[in-house]
């Protein structure tokens, strides 16, 4: 008999809870990002025999390619109420204490069973988090309760690259390098957003019109937005990007944008468009 390798066993329980969450006949939601992990997940419950519906919560700033990844997977789209800047509009510019875009967007609930491709190896953050493989997780109120299952938890970049390989998945575009080479190490995510390592700059960096956009739909958020705490500490919504993407404190921005003996300080407008090539 042939021994069974780690990944095959990490299959088997999987499928074992794929299964309990999907018992007696109940429909299943996936929550698909268009991500690896997600085609992993899809992958694992089409194994499982369940009833499900893998639904994608468009947030509007996914990487290009994703919704035609949905769509190849037969995955089902949910448009938000609020398009991303229309989030601006209303809250102003999201960072790392304010993730509303995320609750806005995608954090919400569908289905009373979901099924995620959360993995603990991803963060620390999240290996701290994520403790047991099925949680129960509110949003918003307590009719607002379902039960996650996640059943890729303990899953290594490694067990993903493997199971990829040998079921033959195609995964998004961008999780392959020039020689089409798949690179389990990248990670999609909203562009721009405040969660990753850079603030988001890279991503800023490459589509200079997306600063365009959370600038324009900025503006007028600090224009409808009389009373806004934050105009006790910036002067413009400007100020409040600059902060948000080039420094990780208040008070490091704060010296840089003081003026000196040798110079004005920093007027966050013109370092923008001089940064990022564009006018404002």
């Amino acid at each position: 008999m042939k021994k069974q390798s780690g990944l095959d066993k990490k299959i088997k329980r999987a499928i074992r809870l794929i299964q309990s969450a999907g018992k007696d006949g109940r429909i299943v939601e996936i929550s698909y990002s268009g991500g690896k992990d997600s085609d992993v997940i899809l992958e694992l419950v089409r194994m499982a025999g369940i009833r499900y519906r893998a639904i994608y919560k468009n947030t509007t700033i996914d990487p290009p390619g994703t919704i035609r990844h949905c769509y190849e997977n037969g995955v089902e789209i949910v448009r938000p109420k609020w398009n991303f800047a229309e989030v601006i509009q209303h809250k102003g510019y999201p960072n790392r204490l304010r993730r509303f875009c995320c609750a806005k967007l995608k954090e919400y609930k569908i289905l009373d069973c979901s099924i995620q491709g959360i993995r603990r190896s991803e963060s620390t953050k999240r290996a701290k988090r994520y403790k047991e493989p099925q949680i129960c997780r509110l949003y918003g109120s307590k009719k607002n309760r379902v039960s996650v299952f996640l059943p890729i938890l303990e899953w290594t970049d490694a067990d993903v690259a493997q199971f990829v390989k040998e079921r033959g998945i195609k995964c998004h575009p961008l999780y392959y390098d020039a020689n089409g080479n798949f690179c389990p190490t990248r990670r999609l995510g909203c562009m721009g957003c405040p969660q990753k390592s850079d603030n988001g700059l890279c991503d800023f960096k490459a589509r200079p019109n997306l600063v365009k956009m959370w600038l324009r739909n900025g503006e007028i958020w600090w224009n409808t937005h009389k009373l806004a705490k934050l105009k006790t500490k910036f002067r413009n919504h400007y100020e409040v990007f600059v902060r948000n993407v080039f420094f990780n404190s208040y008070d490091d921005f704060q010296r840089a944008l003081a003026p000196t003996l040798f110079d004005d300080g920093i007027d966050c407008k013109k370092f923008l468009m001089d940064y990022f090539k564009i006018n404002l």
